[in-house]
């Protein structure tokens, strides 16, 4: 049977600086909950199709020819320079979520890409990648005899 005697701290008056304690560490842990970090830019939608993975990455606001998509092995790498804010005179941030400056994302793939039939598109602020597994790693049918 459960008995107060099993308990740490015989008056709560006792218990007091714990639970300050353990709610200064539950607020450090939970402080970042929800934000995003520069390694989550762009965000990404990644799924398979037709033996080839299709990436769309969100990048308003970056000008196509400051982007960089590039394919090594199994790992896309997508990185870019939005263009710089300009205020005129007097004019200031009220809110800022947008990052500002250079990115750089490596997102690992499922799989090896042929880099050679990589293509990528840029419409209305959304970069899609297509990028076609190599042949000899798609999965093969085996005859059972």
């Amino acid at each position: 049977m459960f008995s107060p005697t099993l308990w740490r701290f015989r008056n709560f008056s006792d218990a007091i600086p714990e639970i300050f304690e353990l709610q200064r560490e539950m607020n450090r842990l939970f402080s970042n909950a929800g934000r995003r970090s520069a390694a989550d830019y762009p965000a990404v939608n990644i799924w398979e199709k037709d033996g080839e993975a299709l990436v769309t990455a969100e990048v308003p606001g970056v000008d196509p020819e400051k982007l960089d998509v590039s394919v090594s092995g199994d790992v896309l790498t997508i990185a870019g320079l939005p263009a710089a804010s300009e205020f005129k005179k007097g004019e200031t941030y009220l809110r800022q979520e947008r990052m500002i400056g250079g990115f750089k994302r490596g997102i690992q793939l499922p799989f090896s890409v042929d880099a050679q039939k990589v293509e990528a598109r840029y419409d209305k602020g959304v970069l899609t990648v297509a990028l076609p597994r190599i042949k000899e790693e798609l999965p093969k049918k085996i005859q059972i005899k």
